[in-house]
């Protein structure tokens, strides 16, 4: 990753510092894009943009603009700003499906959409988007959520058709994270069995490197010990 410049999306959240510290570990400059507002830790090869609603688009085709601003290029774009929510369809509501869709679907393709110029010149373009295994076959409670992040796999494969010999464009599907929000909501669960934020980040910066350049339109299970 020396010398490529990598966007995250919901890059102060638990996996988003994560693959950020371990992309500039490889030697990567950093731009993180963010809902939350800005923890004023820019600098040298790091840049954080706060208080960016990734459902608007012209939102998000700003905050890409600065990124590229400060570095020059964008080489990778990691799509992790998102949500969950827990919700049977008979009890629920219809802004809850609504609100899923905005946070997971949205910012994925407002994120990429203003990304794709950027990464064609770059001649190594990745994406990558944060998928679920639980959108492979939805369980009681978890239709908005898993309804919105089977459209980031079809997002992926269709954006991968589209951009194929140009930008390489991949998602993780991670089962459950081993994050304190997730053990806070789970306490009894066995956290041994989850995937860890960095194992999910290698995955992704795997997605993201040159090793990776024959990689396109995969949808990749990382399920921890589960």
């Amino acid at each position: 990753m020396k010398g490529k410049v990598v966007v995250i999306t919901g890059a102060l959240g638990a996996l988003g510092q994560v693959v950020a510290a371990e992309a500039m570990s490889q030697g990567a400059q950093v731009a993180g894009i963010d809902h939350a507002a800005a923890q004023g830790s820019s600098g040298g090869d790091r840049l954080e943009i706060g208080g960016v609603d990734l459902s608007d688009p012209v939102a998000a085709g700003k905050a890409i603009d600065a990124a590229v601003a400060q570095f020059g290029r964008l080489d990778a774009l990691v799509n992790i700003a998102g949500g969950f929510a827990f919700e049977t369809v008979a009890d629920g509501s219809s802004k809850t499906w609504e609100r899923m869709y905005a946070l997971n679907v949205l910012t994925a393709l407002n994120a990429s959409r203003a990304a794709i110029p950027h990464l064609t010149k770059s001649g190594a373009g990745r994406i990558i988007n944060i998928g679920a295994i639980g959108a492979l076959q939805a369980a009681a409670g978890m239709g908005p959520y898993a309804a919105s992040k089977a459209g980031v796999h079809r997002l992926t494969e269709s954006l991968a058709a589209e951009l194929k010999g140009r930008v390489t464009v991949n998602a993780v599907l991670p089962s459950t994270i081993d994050t304190p929000a997730n053990r806070a909501g789970m306490p009894n669960a066995d956290f041994s069995k989850w995937v860890t934020p960095r194992e999910l980040a290698n995955v992704i910066l795997f997605l993201a490197s040159e090793a990776a350049s024959g990689v396109t339109g995969a949808l990749i299970p990382v399920s921890g010990r589960v």
